[in-house]
């Protein structure tokens, strides 16, 4: 079992995609969509639910009218089928975008091939499908035979010698990837077992600008990431991540196939993944690079330049405070402007010293460009002051002790998403968490839906777009829907929501005994069985300590091993605990009595002083509006109602959801947060909980209190 909620996804890259010439396809009538549904479920050898129905219904209405839909579909609905047998009916192409590898893997090598073969009687043809990344997502056949690009300006070098030769870590994992070369159809990273660092597979891939080329390199006609843009250009479903829609909408570079149909799963991801696609960051490390990178080729006066400029921001940035700059202070504009323009005299340089006679030479000046060229934007874009952007320097271990970096990021993506995502197609965004407070509008408008232009959510006579009022200016107004199809599992029965009012507020400091002895009490009472969701690593690692010192149970703690390899042992071992925190609240799927009490320390509100959100927070108290309630409580309560979904995976599933923070009981806020996770029955009774957890951990037997609801 792999969990990919939090994994970094790599760096997309922008390049034309093109479109395919392919004959239009006769759609098939939206009537026959239950018919077509029916068909594909039974070929999974799944069950077919109202909820996942009504989904596809939604859809095929959505794209027929022109709308685009949001669809809450709760864990079980079987949401894959419900938007792939009416896209797959429409006829046109679609694209759909996933957050997580596991979710793109189940679409490509289940759902997809099922469905099609199920449909084809109907359909009277088999749609084609592919998975599209960025470039660096594949194996670089020119590097993996001719070498990679020195950092010390002598050409190219052999990555297994650099690397400490056959017998070093990082050499066995090139010599491993060079055998895979020869074995690999894909030459996807994801596709690889086991997988290598991310140090040995830079060394054996490219970014869009690093690449020669498909004309000008000698490997162009077995380029394994020409062959992915080739086969999604002629498929009619093209499964991709949301990084790269993120590029082929926001940033204006069509990386993705022309299409009539978008639909983005795991939508409670996307505004996080756009931002991250957007944000960029200038540090030492990458000037330092760059300056390497250009000294073969570009003139020694532009690397010189360049060199001064990467000591001198050295210089500052070792003594640099982290936190918000509102405005560069002048000695930081300075550092920055002479980036800047070195960069730009090395790209002059470069471009002007061009000899077409070496392919190693081409390599090597494509690397040393793509690196000044990434100095020069990311620069530029410090020194414009937008105020559409937020800037603060981070500091972080992964650029070495005691320095830091400039860090730059959007201050809202909405409506980057509004002018870019929603012309000219239909666009289904779906999750099994989009309502939060028990409402579409919070997340619709973060994705780019204003509140004012949602129509009803069950279609009347004379209900189109066109009777919905005018538009922004000259600009097509995203008219949308929002629906909540249900879940299958009927939550009041299996499961409970318990809240530890008795115990004090979480402060900022991690020391909470009285949460460790309702800890204690809690795994003790469930027999172990214990999913420990986190706001902070520093309080998984001390709530692990104690358990450990306290309970027989044994206790896995995120860090301590790979991600994947915790998640399997938790899961084959019912007395076993696992704690961790960001990438647990979400992706974790591990039914039965594996996890049979999910434990929240606190509401996960971001730290006060993260930059980007408070930044948000305060662009929304100066427009009017409720700060705390737009950013902070609603970035937790997605996060609540994520954690909390963890639960309940299938049918027979029971448990408890115990949230170690009062005040979700005796805040006004509470409420807001209760009513954004599943409908399970609410009790802040804590000798009742652990009755029933003794219970569950005793028998099968229902997990629901024969109490009344207090």
């Amino acid at each position: 079992m792999t969990n990919d909620s939090e994994s970094q996804l790599p760096a997309e890259d922008a390049e034309p995609a093109g479109s395919a010439a392919d004959a239009p396809v006769e759609a098939v009538p939206r009537s026959r969509v239950p018919e077509l549904l029916h068909a594909a479920v039974a070929a999974v050898g799944g069950v077919e639910r109202p909820g996942q129905l009504r989904m596809a219904e939604a859809v095929a209405d959505a794209v027929d009218h022109g709308e685009h839909l949001l669809v809450q579909a709760g864990t079980g609905t079987g949401k894959s089928l419900a938007y792939l047998v009416p896209a797959l009916a429409h006829g046109d192409r679609v694209v759909v975008a996933t957050a997580t590898l596991a979710l793109q893997r189940q679409l490509v090598e289940r759902d997809l091939p099922r469905t099609v073969e199920a449909l084809h009687p109907v359909l009277r043809r088999r749609p084609l499908f592919a998975m599209l990344k960025g470039r660096s997502n594949y194996l670089c056949l020119h590097r993996a035979n001719e070498g990679t690009p020195s950092e010390e300006g002598e050409g190219l070098f052999d990555p297994v010698e650099a690397m400490g030769g056959p017998a070093g870590k990082l050499g066995q994992e090139v010599l491993r990837l060079r055998d895979w070369a020869d074995e690999t159809e894909t030459g996807d990273r994801d596709d690889m077992t086991p997988g290598v660092s991310d140090r040995a597979w830079a060394q054996l891939s490219v970014t869009s600008k690093e690449c020669l080329g498909a004309t000008r390199c000698a490997y162009g006609q077995e380029c394994f990431a020409e062959k992915a843009r080739e086969r999604a250009k002629l498929a009619d479903v093209v499964v991709t991540n949301h990084a790269m829609l993120a590029i082929d909408a926001i940033e204006g570079a069509p990386v993705l196939p022309e299409h009539g149909l978008l639909i983005i799963d795991e939508a409670h991801e996307l505004v996080n993944r756009v931002t991250g696609a957007a944000t960029a960051e200038l540090t030492v490390g990458a000037v330092n690079r760059a300056v390497k990178r250009a000294a073969r080729l570009a003139n020694e006066k532009a690397v010189d330049a360049l060199q001064a400029a990467a000591e001198n921001y050295h210089g500052l940035m070792e003594t640099a405070q982290p936190g918000r700059v509102e405005e560069l202070p002048e000695y930081l504009g300075y550092a920055v402007t002479a980036i800047r323009d070195a960069a730009r005299q090395v790209i002059t340089s470069l471009g002007e010293t061009r000899d077409k006679g070496l392919s190693d030479e081409d390599a090597v000046r494509k690397q040393a460009m793509a690196s000044a060229e990434a100095l020069h934007e990311t620069a530029d874009r410090l020194l414009q002051d937008s105020e559409y952007d937020v800037v603060w320097i981070e500091r972080s271990d992964r650029y070495g002790l005691g320095t830091a970096s400039l860090r730059v990021a959007p201050l809202s993506v909405s409506g980057l998403l509004r002018e870019g995502l929603y012309k000219e197609r239909s666009v289904v965004l779906t999750s099994a968490t989009l309502k939060l407070g028990g409402d579409f509008n919070g997340v619709a408008a973060s994705v780019g839906l204003p509140s004012e232009t949602r129509l009803p959510d069950v279609r009347t006579p004379g209900d189109t777009p066109e009777a919905a009022g005018a538009g922004f200016g000259d600009e097509p107004v995203p008219h949308w829907r929002g629906i909540d199809v249900g879940s299958p599992f009927k939550y009041p029965k299996q499961g409970i929501l318990y809240v530890a009012r008795h115990l004090a507020d979480p402060g900022r400091d991690p020391e909470r005994p009285d949460m460790l002895d309702e800890l204690e009490e809690l795994i003790g009472a469930a027999g172990g069985r214990t999913l420990g969701l986190f706001s902070s690593m520093r309080g998984a690692q001390a709530a692990a300590e104690a358990m450990r010192e306290r309970l027989d149970q044994r206790i896995l703690l995120q860090g301590e091993d790979t991600l994947g390899e915790l998640i399997r042992e938790f899961a084959s071992d019912a007395s076993t605990c696992l704690f961790g925190t960001l990438s647990l609240w979400q992706g974790v799927d591990v039914p039965g009595s594996a996890c049979q009490l999910v434990v929240m320390d606190r509401i996960p509100f971001p730290r006060p002083d993260d930059p980007l959100m408070s930044a948000r927070q305060k662009d929304v108290e100066q427009r009017g509006g409720n700060g705390f309630m737009a950013v902070a409580a609603t970035h937790a309560a997605l996060l609540m109602a994520q954690g909390a979904g963890r639960l309940v995976r299938a049918a027979d599933d029971r448990g408890v959801v115990a949230v170690l923070d009062p005040r979700v009981e005796t805040k006004r806020y509470g409420g807001f947060f209760r009513s954004s996770m599943p409908e399970f029955w609410y009790t802040t009774d804590r000798n009742q909980v652990r009755r029933s957890l003794a219970a569950i951990d005793a028998s099968a037997a229902p997990v629901r209190p024969v109490v009344k609801r207090g």
